[in-house]
């Protein structure tokens, strides 16, 4: 689940484009060519769209919204005016402002920088996280009903349930939900519709240890600090250092398979 990314958006809508390239170019039997032309006559004469009357433009459009999707993360850093020149130059075939050496030397320069950038975020974040993360921890440890460990994992019960409480190797099924300290939910078994079945040993130590606590038939409410979850990296939605939040319905206790 975690999370590092290492392109830059302009590699994205590079590999956006080759991406949608090599789909153009794929070779097909004349009976699927055939078949694929038909169809995109039918469907092409179908379709109307405000703006956009004809399919080149219509295409032009639908890859302009990818390379700029892709180009979102680095959308400060470029000048649209000397984009377009560089496109259209480029498809024209006319003489371009920069070698391939030039464009290289740019190329790694930027990358680089973006990526300093990126790390100095990340770190920024970390500072912050861990500094909101230990204010709110302590304050939370002082409400009526909420629990501290030694670990420093808090823990409130909603329901005491009386089945038995399984132990640090088995595979348990749960309900759950998980949320940042600001409310935005970033996983909920719930929302997908069925619990989920995990093994414990496999999970981050605040999991481990809080799933220990509980009866089956309990719902618990975790607060995870970010050593006892996933620390300096985070891991997708979740930044680094962040206190997370769970609401876990415990269902049952799994036997392994043979």
């Amino acid at each position: 689940m975690k999370f590092s990314p290492r392109h830059t958006g302009l590699a994205l809508a590079v590999a956006s484009l080759a991406a949608l390239t090599a789909a153009c170019n794929k070779p097909a039997d004349k009976a699927e060519a055939d078949a694929t032309a038909k169809d995109t006559q039918a469907e092409g004469a179908a379709k109307k769209i405000p703006g956009l009357a004809t399919e080149k433009e219509q295409v032009s459009y639908m890859i302009g919204m990818d390379m700029a999707r892709s180009l979102e993360p680095v959308k400060d850093e470029i000048d649209i005016e000397t984009l377009h020149k560089a496109l259209k130059s480029s498809l024209a075939g006319e003489k371009l402002l920069l070698d391939e050496k030039q464009a290289g030397e740019i190329r790694e320069a930027f990358a680089q920088k973006v990526q300093a950038q990126r790390i100095a975020k990340m770190m920024a974040d970390a500072k912050k996280n861990l500094e909101d993360g230990r204010k709110f921890m302590a304050e939370n440890g002082k409400k009526q009903g909420v629990v501290t460990t030694a670990s420093g994992l808090q823990y409130q019960v909603l329901t005491e349930g009386k089945g038995p409480k399984p132990q640090a190797s088995d595979a348990v099924s749960a309900h759950y939900k998980g949320s940042l300290l600001d409310g935005k939910t970033f996983d909920s078994s719930y929302d997908r519709g069925q619990p989920a079945t995990f093994v414990l040993s496999q999970l981050v130590p605040g999991w481990q240890e809080g799933i220990t606590l509980m009866p089956v038939g309990s719902k618990y409410r975790f607060w995870i600090p970010s050593n006892l979850a996933y620390g300096e990296q985070g891991a997708g939605p979740i930044g680094p250092n962040q206190t997370l939040v769970f609401e876990v319905e415990l269902l049952d206790i799994v036997k392994p398979q043979k």
